[in-house]
């Protein structure tokens, strides 16, 4: 007899005895309990249904002819389809051995023949419930398994799970990828033997061995790995020890291919080193363009001097032709001589000092110093102007980092257009320079002239390249102060004074601050930057 009696549960429940008298005792015991309740009267139409319905639980007799109840329940876990049914033994053997064998073949419980009403209802209740549950965790198992594997079947990088001895245990397809075999076939290698070629010659060396024996994290970039091919490849990992409860297990390790990133790297460089070479290239243009302006008024700065030395050494010939020299007067033209000479080199040297390449790097400069430079250099320029430079500078301003040059050329540009705003306006005041402290880590430097000031539909160009409010200005000298105080670490703009004018600011990093470079906002009122 095989029938399926109630066909709308969710719990199943199968009934095996080969007596009819029991099936149909347990059958009006169970079915108003809401189960779904199958009947067999022999061992292989049990195993068949079984198979087919996968029961919550099985109340199974073990005294039937040609298959016993221990039969059928070996063969039930034998299966994996049914392996996980709760068995419960129905039977009237009642010795201790018969209750060990039916659990050592894998039975949940056990009910004696004859049974109770009451305990059969509660026993099934029980069963069911646990084998419901112990279903549904396998299932959500299976389901965050599958997620699981997802996530590592769409992750790019490579990665690895080692026993303590660095035997690969697990791959996702990115590794076997990168390796350059299918996944099964990294399963059992020595990760430190597949990937490096000196994991016999200096084996306590190599990367992740700390992890693995230590439990230390570790992490390298540009280290070189091996394909299974023999081919290398410079690769970045990072390693993390696999813990159980503080006990070590061995790692986990994450790796990828770097080679094209290592190349973009290189690429960026080169187009950087040639950024700045074309920077550096203009820089020098500019001091060129800037010195021509300036020769004239050189060649006046230098014939001065000479001048004088000529007319000094001619009165010192005629006082040597005498027959008694006033040696004292003599000695007197002669030191007259001497500063001359001296006024006239250090105009040279300044010179020379302004058109020299900047030296590689930066380094530690006196602002107020640079300042009084870049003031007497730019003494020519006030004298054609018919205005003059007037330096303000904080008491105990810091030093800051930056090229000597390149900041002395800013401030110069700066200072020769308010020299020459200032002569436009035909006003009398200086221009003038000062320097403070912005912030903890920029000092501000300003040049502010009292000119005819900008129009308004100049300030959004002010600093762009060939953009000049000057009829014979090539529009070159803001775009380079912008590129090179932003290669200092500054920020260069403008701002509109209300009782006219104009005022050009730039800052520059304190000597040894810590921190991001300096920011407009570091600047003390509003700042337009222009071309």
């Amino acid at each position: 007899m095989t029938e399926a009696v109630c066909e709308n549960s969710e719990v199943t429940v199968l009934l095996v005895d080969d007596n009819p008298q029991n099936l149909k005792v347990l059958y009006e015991t169970l079915k108003d309990k809401g189960y779904r309740l199958l009947i067999a009267n022999e061992g292989e139409k049990a195993l068949d249904l079984a198979h087919r319905h996968q029961p919550e639980v099985i109340l199974l007799d073990i005294m039937m002819p040609e298959m016993d109840g221990y039969e059928v329940c070996q063969r039930l876990k034998a299966d994996p389809q049914t392996a996980d049914c709760a068995v419960v033994f129905l039977s009237a053997l009642d010795d201790l051995q018969a209750k060990v064998k039916g659990f050592n073949l894998g039975g949940a419980d056990y009910i004696s023949k004859p049974f109770q009403s009451q305990e059969v209802i509660a026993r099934v209740k029980t069963h069911a419930r646990v084998i419901r549950l112990e279903r549904e965790l396998q299932a959500r198992n299976r389901e965050l398994q599958g997620d699981q594997a997802r996530i590592l079947n769409s992750i790019s990088e490579g990665i690895y799970g080692l026993d303590e001895n660095g035997i690969i245990e697990f791959a996702n397809p990115a590794a076997g990828e990168i390796a350059g075999v299918p996944v099964d076939e990294l399963i059992g290698r020595n990760f430190f033997d597949t990937h490096f070629a000196t994991a016999s010659d200096n084996p306590d060396g190599l990367p992740v061995q700390m992890t693995c024996r230590q439990g230390q994290a570790e992490g390298q970039r540009d280290i070189r790995m091996l394909r299974i091919d023999g081919s290398g490849f410079p690769a970045e990992y990072r390693a993390t020890p696999k813990l159980d409860n503080d006990e070590l297990h061995g790692a986990v390790v994450v790796f990828r291919d770097i080679t094209a990133e290592l190349e973009s790297e290189r690429e960026l460089q080169e187009a950087r080193e040639l950024v700045q070479e074309q920077r550096d290239q203009l820089a020098h243009t500019s001091r060129l363009t800037t010195m021509g302006e300036m020769a004239a008024g050189f060649a006046h700065e230098v014939n001065q001097p000479l001048t004088a030395i000529t007319n000094y050494a001619r009165v010192a010939k005629r006082m040597m032709g005498k027959e008694f020299p006033d040696l004292s007067l003599l000695q007197e033209t002669l030191d007259k001589i001497e500063a001359q000479s001296h006024r006239a080199s250090e105009i040279i040297r300044r010179i020379r000092r302004f058109m020299k390449k900047p030296a590689t790097g930066k380094e530690v400069l006196s602002v107020p110093a640079l300042l009084e430079d870049t003031r007497q250099f730019a003494e020519v320029d006030m004298r054609n102007n018919e205005g003059g430079i007037e330096v303000t500078v904080d008491e105990e301003l810091p030093e800051v980092l930056a090229d000597p040059i390149q900041v002395q050329q800013v401030a110069l540009n700066l200072i020769r257009n308010a020299l020459e705003a200032t002569r436009s306006a035909d006003s009398s005041v200086p221009v003038e320079v000062s320097a403070r402290l912005a912030g903890n880590s920029c000092v501000r430097v300003e040049v502010r002239d009292h000119g005819v000031g900008l129009p308004e539909e100049a300030e959004e160009k002010l600093f762009h390249p060939f953009y000049t409010t000057k009829d014979e200005g090539m529009g070159i000298g803001l775009a380079t102060c912008r590129s090179l105080i932003q290669a200092q670490g500054g920020e260069i703009g403008f701002e509109r004074p209300e009782d006219g004018g104009a005022r050009f600011f730039f800052t520059l990093p304190v000597a040894g601050a810590e921190g991001e470079p300096c920011k407009a906002s570091d600047s003390a009122g509003e700042s337009k930057s222009e071309s």
